[in-house]
């Protein structure tokens, strides 16, 4: 995987979501309740912070859970809330080294359908259905990752062009469209008494 992104609005942090799908999965667990380019630079942060220059599920699960939390919490935190985000990350690191021998991208490597693909990214830890809609809209959009029938498995995310959601974020302009929905969306949710997404 080597494509160029613009998630993070930072070159390095970047950089290593165009190149490492363990990235791209841990901004996506960080994508809650802070801003999308805060979310995405949290990957390229944790790596400089273990001391290389790419994500390795192995080597974040072999982390004692305190360390890990505390590397997340140094000034400043990659996350509001950095102890929660540690044990979801490294509960997505175990289930990854479980399932896929720690290789993200043999979740999607020989998967036949959008609907297939929707489900084991449905399965990870902390995904749920909404964000498995968002990341399999981002991977269809962005990475090239397209079985048949993805755009209808990613639902109104996989639309053209739709602006709901990370999938869509190419640059500041685009970011700007997706906050504003978020934020048209928090605000529906709130006068309809129901919860925003997350």
């Amino acid at each position: 995987m080597d494509v160029p992104l613009h998630l993070a609005q930072d070159p390095e942090a970047d950089a290593l979501l165009g190149r490492s799908p363990l990235a791209v999965l841990v901004g996506m667990v960080l994508d809650r309740w802070i801003p999308v380019e805060w979310a995405f630079k949290g990957p390229s942060t944790i790596a400089r912070r273990m001391g290389t220059d790419d994500l390795d599920a192995h080597e974040i699960v072999a982390f004692e859970p305190e360390t890990f939390v505390r590397l997340l919490s140094d000034k400043p935190a990659v996350h509001s809330h950095p102890e929660s985000m540690a044990r979801s990350i490294q509960r997505l690191c175990h289930y990854l080294v479980e399932h896929y021998g720690g290789d993200p991208e043999a979740i999607w490597r020989d998967v036949d359908s959008g609907q297939e693909l929707l489900r084991r990214l449905a399965e990870l830890p902390g995904f749920g259905e909404q964000r498995a809609r968002i990341l399999l809209a981002l991977l269809g959009k962005q990475l090239g990752v397209r079985p048949a029938g993805w755009r209808e498995a990613a639902g109104a995310y996989g639309e053209e062009r739709s602006f709901r959601s990370v999938a869509d974020v190419t640059g500041p302009e685009s970011l700007a469209k997706v906050r504003a929905y978020e934020q048209e969306a928090r605000a529906a949710a709130e006068a309809a008494g129901t919860e925003p997404h997350e």
